[in-house]
């Protein structure tokens, strides 16, 4: 069991109807993505060709906090606040999504930026399947 899950069964109220599953799966996506895009920006700046990363490291580390911010808030996603979570899970599928496209350019060069690739589709995916069930 994940500290997220565990949190979640102590929780003393019920989720108002949130999929826990996606909850929870949407949580750890999201602290997983803000760490490999980090990573992913460290070894882009100990690359040999840095100035052709700029963006790629720009565009990680927006990744990164936007991604740190929304698995903080879906933390304390309880009773029922709907209001502000569809329009950051949007803006965290939508960084996610222009970070996977971002590291794809590098993908075949530099194996961090395929690996960051892989962890922003999976945080987008989890981030859009919230949605999905916010109704």
């Amino acid at each position: 069991m994940t500290h997220a899950a565990e949190m979640l069964d102590l929780y003393p109220r019920d989720l108002d109807g949130l999929d826990r599953t996606a909850l929870i799966r949407c949580i750890e996506e999201c602290h997983s993505c803000a760490q490999v895009c980090t990573a992913c920006a460290d070894s882009c700046l100990s690359e040999s060709s840095v100035a052709d990363l700029v963006t790629c490291i720009r565009t990680n580390l927006d990744c990164a906090e936007i991604c740190e911010t929304t698995g903080r808030v879906l933390t304390r996603h309880t009773g029922g606040r709907t209001e502000p979570t569809r329009p950051l899970l949007e803006a965290c599928a939508a960084a996610c999504r222009a970070c996977r496209a971002q590291c794809l350019r590098h993908a075949g060069s530099h194996e961090h930026c395929e690996v960051c690739a892989e962890a922003c589709r999976r945080c987008e995916q989890a981030c859009k399947d919230l949605v999905a069930t916010l109704g």
